[in-house]
């Protein structure tokens, strides 16, 4: 009988001896691993154990907040925020005028209480001044528009003027008006998942 042989994959990380200490290419994989497994285990926990409360998580159902948010992106929600900044990410429930739309949207708060609102070309004015937009990319494709379209509007007590950051792309306020205080339901704090694939940025 021929001597049996045996083939090792070139790609297999070379063998240590006792004692000897781990590579420190192996090393970092693992400890990757152990970083991905253990924010997927977190975000989990605090998606379920904490979510009738305080967090929850929610996916992202439309591009009308691209590039910030992309459809299919798994964000956590800050649901005992009790102050609204303008520039805050919020997810509220869908207004009636927004017919056939789905049960909760994300949206970017442009607009407060009490401001007058209103636009010229690409540039929107609150109470007649321009309004510095520093979270807003540079937008191309579908998301860029000439004109905002806001019809001057002032904003009622306790509601807010939302828009999409994907301005070419979005159902906003600029048509279906604005969102009262009590449908919001909270503040987006992290996107957690990502094409696929853990993917942590904090807002």
């Amino acid at each position: 009988m021929g001597a049996e042989t045996e083939t090792l994959d070139d790609t297999t990380d070379p063998l240590t001896e006792p004692g000897e200490p781990e590579p420190p290419r192996r090393r970092s994989r693992r400890r990757t691993v152990l970083s991905w497994v253990i924010t997927v285990v977190v975000a989990l926990l605090i998606s379920t154990g904490t979510r009738a409360y305080a967090v929850q998580s929610y996916y992202v159902p439309t591009p009308s907040m691209s590039p910030t948010l992309l459809p299919g992106d798994r964000i956590l929600v800050d649901k005992l925020s009790s102050t609204v900044h303008r520039g805050d990410i919020v997810v509220f429930r869908n207004p009636p005028a927004d017919k056939g739309g789905p049960p909760t949207l994300v949206k970017r708060v442009i607009g407060l209480p009490g401001e007058r609102i209103s636009s010229i070309g690409d540039e929107v004015l609150v109470n007649g001044n321009v309004l510095p937009e520093p979270w807003l990319p540079r937008l191309q494709g579908a998301c860029a528009e000439p004109s905002e379209h806001i019809t001057p509007t002032v904003i009622p007590p306790n509601h807010y003027f939302v828009m999409g950051d994907c301005r070419g792309d979005s159902d906003d306020s600029r048509y279906w008006g604005t969102v009262p205080g009590s449908d919001i339901i909270g503040k987006v704090d992290v996107i957690m998942w990502r094409s696929g694939h853990p993917w942590l940025h904090w807002f």
